[in-house]
């Protein structure tokens, strides 16, 4: 028999209590006539879930279990990563990993593997979700498709390659300005759920979760803000905008083309794949979309593989993967005053960071404390796969930045 007192903890406890059922007659009168409430989609739940600090270590490396995706194939025989002399790193690392929320960590330098560090029950053989990383790798393949042909000119309208983005906030707008995030379009980085939600949580919600939208479909009637190429205004729908310009001017979904244009001749280890925004349709603009903005996933090598390639100008196992010339525009940056929607950073190029005072570093950046940071100066990369809290700690990414510069210091010259 329960107890008052039993009863009166589970309650405090947020555990609903119910005493003494089985002598409640179910008459037309009793509550128990009426049909329970169907319980939400578990699926929704966990992709609800999945940003919660509690379990996002582990939600991070497991995407392909709860959302849409999309195989991006590799080829049978992945590029060299050799390894190199063991690197000497800080005397305070694990105190600073631990501090940094990190699941993985790769040090490359001087092309070979010098650090190498798996941490809360990862693996080699994980693919963790890129989040915002994956729109520095949605550039490189406009990159590839400007190589092709595909895309004539970066200056082009992107409702040249998208007719549905005539009339709105992305009229007149060129690819330039969306890979710089200066499309002057009226979006906000922020997410704001509850009773009012924002744009972006509306589009998180519908798309990303209930997978009831596309992504990128809000561009077709979101306002203009601001003249295009006037400011900076980081933006994830513009990075979908740039997806769906790739798809649309290649004629091939955005895995396919991956995978043949850049996976496969990165010579990445193991496939890698895409969340995607719903159900996978016959035809190319049918179904989901891949999540160009945010939705890669691969182990922690193939980011470094990534890493390597644009420090060495697009090459990567002896060939030329990406045109040096693009590697180029895509790391030279324009300098800005931290951004005031995310605090961070001082310079962007296309969809692609300047992050700290380094000369030539720049980084792939993604929510939650996801970085490939490029050293040209010391001929490193280095990887760092996290698990920040939402919202995030005050001051951790300067503390991460300095932890880079650290394991830098102490790298042979």
């Amino acid at each position: 028999m329960m107890r008052n007192s039993d009863a009166g903890r589970l309650l405090a406890m947020g555990i609903a209590v119910v005493v003494g059922i089985a002598a409640i007659p179910a008459t037309a009168e009793s509550p128990l006539s009426t049909p329970p409430a169907i319980p939400v989609d578990p699926v929704i739940l966990m992709r609800q879930h999945w940003l919660d600090a509690d379990i996002n270590s582990f939600n991070f490396r497991n995407s392909a279990q709860i959302f849409e995706t999309r195989t991006v194939a590799t080829s049978k025989k992945a590029s060299a990563l050799p390894k190199g002399p063991a690197a000497a790193m800080p005397a305070n690392y694990d105190t600073w990993a631990r501090r940094t929320y990190t699941n993985a960590l790769l040090v490359i330098h001087d092309g070979k593997i010098v650090f190498e560090d798996y941490r809360n029950r990862t693996t080699p053989e994980d693919r963790f979700i890129s989040f915002s990383m994956a729109k520095t790798i949605t550039a490189l393949l406009v990159g590839l498709a400007v190589q092709d042909g595909k895309i004539a000119s970066i200056d082009d309208p992107v409702s040249k390659y998208v007719p549905a983005l005539k009339g709105g906030g992305y009229e007149g707008v060129s690819i330039r300005h969306v890979l710089q995030m200066r499309s002057g379009v009226a979006y906000e980085e922020r997410y704001d759920f509850g009773a009012n939600p924002s744009l972006a949580a509306l589009i998180h919600m519908n798309a990303i979760v209930a997978n009831k939208e596309r992504f990128a479909d809000r561009a077709r009637t979101i306002a203009k803000a601001a003249e295009p190429g006037s400011r900076f205004n980081y933006a994830t729908l513009d990075a979908a905008v740039l997806g769906w310009v790739v798809e649309r001017a290649t004629g091939e979904k955005l895995a396919s083309y991956m995978s043949r244009r850049l996976w496969q001749p990165l010579g990445a280890e193991a496939d890698g794949f895409w969340i995607a925004d719903g159900p996978e349709g016959a035809k190319i603009g049918e179904g989901g979309r891949e999540l160009s903005g945010m939705g890669y996933n691969a182990r922690l090598r193939d980011f470094g593989r990534i890493g390597l390639m644009l420090l060495n100008k697009g090459k990567a196992g002896g060939r030329q993967v990406v045109p040096a010339e693009w590697v180029k525009q895509q790391t030279t940056m324009i300098p800005f005053a931290a951004s005031a929607a995310l605090g961070i950073g001082r310079g962007y190029g296309f969809q692609t960071w300047q992050l700290d005072s380094e000369p030539g570093a720049y980084s792939a950046v993604g929510l939650a404390g996801q970085f490939i940071y490029v050293h040209p100066a010391s001929k490193t990369v280095i990887v760092k796969l996290s698990h920040f809290p939402n919202p995030e700690p005050e001051g951790i990414i300067d503390e991460t930045l300095s932890g880079f510069h650290a394991i830098i210091a102490g790298l042979p010259k």
